[in-house]
């Protein structure tokens, strides 16, 4: 059995190559191209009737890579419910990633980034937009554009210090009382994420 099993493994592996090699994101080409290989094995199979369309048909093409890097940095920040910034060319803008805080300036190398609860601030000119977000990620393109999705959001000067201080001194009483592991779990987060929004206003 496990030498059948074998050969047909053996088979597999040497009938489809493309198993073996993959492209990278990288090498995904600018514009949308047909998948032949599909096209022409369906072809010899059942030649009556149309191919369905592959995923590849309905990828829109990667944005090009610019040859220069530009003076500014186009920025999408959307929540769930509403769009913050939308297309807006600023001069940087640091989101707070889990591995720390993350300065994104044009000509950035293409990262993705999860966000912790912390300050993201919109840097432009002379002008500093601070939003405090909960969570979310930041995609940072090689066309030098940042898409960031936050879970909530709220610009800093609209967070009232006393509830801040309010719900920490709370969720650090629940931290203490909970005994099992899910109240603690959800107690440890609101005295995180509380701790952080203490931290934005006060540093």
């Amino acid at each position: 059995m496990f030498r059948q099993a074998s050969r047909l493994l053996a088979r597999t592996t040497t009938t489809a190559p493309w198993r073996r090699s993959r492209a990278f994101s990288t090498e995904v080409p600018a514009t949308a191209v047909e998948d032949s290989s599909f096209i022409e094995s369906w072809k010899k199979v059942i030649p009556n009737i149309d191919p369905p369309k592959t995923p590849s048909a309905f990828m829109t093409p990667r944005p090009a890579t610019p040859t220069s890097i530009p003076s500014k940095i186009t920025v999408n920040f959307v929540l769930p419910y509403a769009s913050e910034l939308s297309t807006k060319e600023v001069d940087m803008v640091i989101v707070p990633a889990t591995t720390g805080q993350m300065g994104v300036l044009p000509g950035h190398v293409p990262t993705i980034a999860e966000l912790k609860p912390g300050i993201l601030s919109v840097h432009e000119g002379n002008d500093v937009t601070k939003y405090f977000v909960s969570s979310g990620f930041a995609f940072v393109h090689a066309n030098s554009v940042a898409d960031i999705i936050a879970v909530e959001a709220v610009p800093v000067d609209r967070i009232d210090p006393a509830l801040v201080q309010k719900g920490l001194a709370e969720f650090t009483q629940k931290l203490g009382s909970a005994t099992t592991d899910l109240e603690k779990a959800e107690a440890q987060i609101g005295v995180d994420v509380h701790s952080a929004l203490n931290s934005a206003i006060t540093g």
